[in-house]
């Protein structure tokens, strides 16, 4: 008797996820659970498929540790934080970033390369600033991008 796959859910790494309305949106039309993992509480639409999940305050990466711990190889992270998207993507789950950035095992290596630089650019005062804006386009690629994961799982491809 074969076992029927655990239904995908999607975890937002959501104190600073700028696109919590369109995790909504997206997981109502699909039927998916939405996970918010935060270190305060969060308003949630009253939903049965939507849940907010409080870590320990004060617990460095506590939130990244949880989602780490409860997700597997059906699951969506929806996340900016580069190390806690190469956790998931070991664990084989999907990773994807507010602005549509979909992290993969080939290309996790370069972001973190990428970061570790930008951090030590920025410590040294070569680089100031932080990310540009968060605009409409960045919204719809995030749409776009995070649609297609979902129909990727279904179909069961990577």
């Amino acid at each position: 008797m074969e076992v029927p796959a655990t239904p995908t859910r999607i975890f937002v790494d959501a104190d600073a996820c700028p696109v919590k309305e369109e995790v909504f949106r997206v997981a109502t039309r699909y039927g998916l659970r939405v996970l918010l993992v935060s270190n305060s509480p969060l308003r949630v639409p009253r939903n049965p498929l939507f849940e907010s999940v409080v870590v320990a305050r004060g617990q460095f990466d506590g939130a990244d540790d949880w989602i780490v711990e409860q997700i597997t190889d059906r699951d969506i992270a929806i996340t900016g934080d580069i190390p806690l998207a190469a956790r998931c993507l070991e664990k084989g789950a999907r990773a994807l970033d507010a602005k549509g950035r979909v992290y993969s095992p080939e290309s996790i290596g370069d972001a973190l390369a990428s970061r570790e630089l930008m951090s030590h650019l920025r410590a040294m005062g070569e680089v100031g600033g932080g990310p540009p804006p968060f605009s409409a386009r960045d919204r719809s690629t995030f749409l776009q991008r995070l649609d297609d994961l979902i129909q990727a799982l279904r179909r069961g491809s990577r």
